[in-house]
């Protein structure tokens, strides 16, 4: 697998706990969403569905906890592509805390959409390659 090249720092806020006073589990999805939602910005999806109204659909999410992040704090969201199919990409996400301790593991699966028409349609070549440099 290849490196990271995308990674955003997310401030944990006080609305991110749980009753345990540690990030609840749903902030965690929350976090691969800004992962996932920058990986579409830097490969041009955002925008191909903005000017297209073609892009990705995310189909599947995935998440295993393996420590737990808290507040004050910051989650560090590392994501990278996977695999690239005919119609369909994974991604993952590695999860950080400001020690750099690995805090979870995040995979998605995203279709490459047509939403005027309601289908999926095979990934264009241009944005295979796009895909390939993430």
């Amino acid at each position: 697998m290849g490196t990271f090249k995308l990674e955003l720092k997310l401030r944990i806020d006080w609305s991110d706990l749980d009753m345990y006073r540690h990030v609840n589990n749903l902030s965690f999805m929350r976090f691969m969403q800004s992962g996932r939602v920058n990986l579409w910005e830097a490969t041009g999806l955002h925008k191909m569905y903005a000017e297209k109204n073609k892009g990705a659909m995310l189909v599947a999410t995935h998440c295993d906890f393996k420590k737990a992040l808290y507040y004050p704090g910051s989650a560090i969201v590392k994501t990278r592509i996977a695999e690239v199919g005919n119609k369909s990409f994974k991604f993952e996400h590695h999860i950080f805390d400001d020690q750099n301790q690995l805090c979870a593991l995040g995979n998605d699966v995203s279709v490459f959409y047509d939403f005027s028409e309601n289908k999926t349609l095979p990934i264009p070549e241009d944005l295979r390659e796009i895909l390939s440099r993430y």
